[in-house]
């Protein structure tokens, strides 16, 4: 299985990004602390977690305080990083759509974008979409290459 994942902050400065290891992730509890300490260490509100695995699917997570994250699967699988999002979005058939596409409304990207995404774009051109949109496309750009 491979994948990429990485975390952005945003702060008084812009926003702060960083790789994200997930590997060792058991459970959405162990995503949010990850991007808990990404938002105390930058200063940051909101963090986004965007991740791809395989080039199949993507994922958008979204933690605003001391909330409960938000997530977007743009296609729901239940191996790998997949099996992490069932506790976010519920029960959904591999292979569709989940979550809440509107997350990231307030941050230059509707619910009908993402979702057209999900359906059109190969995971990492999505996320490239969402990164440029947001506001963080030249940190995601440095951390992909």
């Amino acid at each position: 299985m491979s994948y990429f994942a990485a975390v952005f902050a945003r702060t008084p400065q812009g926003w702060v990004g960083a790789e994200a290891a997930l590997a060792e992730a058991e459970g959405v509890d162990d995503v949010a602390d990850l991007m808990r300490e990404a938002a105390v260490e930058s200063y940051g509100d909101p963090v986004v977690l965007l991740i791809e695995q395989d080039d199949d699917w993507f994922a958008v997570l979204r933690l605003d305080g001391e909330d409960e994250p938000r997530a977007y699967v743009s296609t729901v699988r239940e191996d790998g990083l997949g099996s992490l999002f069932t506790q976010l979005i519920g029960e959904v058939p591999d292979g569709d759509a989940a979550g809440d596409p509107a997350l990231l409304e307030d941050l230059g990207l509707d619910a009908e974008q993402l979702g057209d995404l999900g359906e059109r774009a190969l995971p990492a051109d999505a996320l490239l979409t969402v990164a440029e949109h947001a506001g963080f496309g030249e940190e995601f750009d440095r951390l992909r290459d």
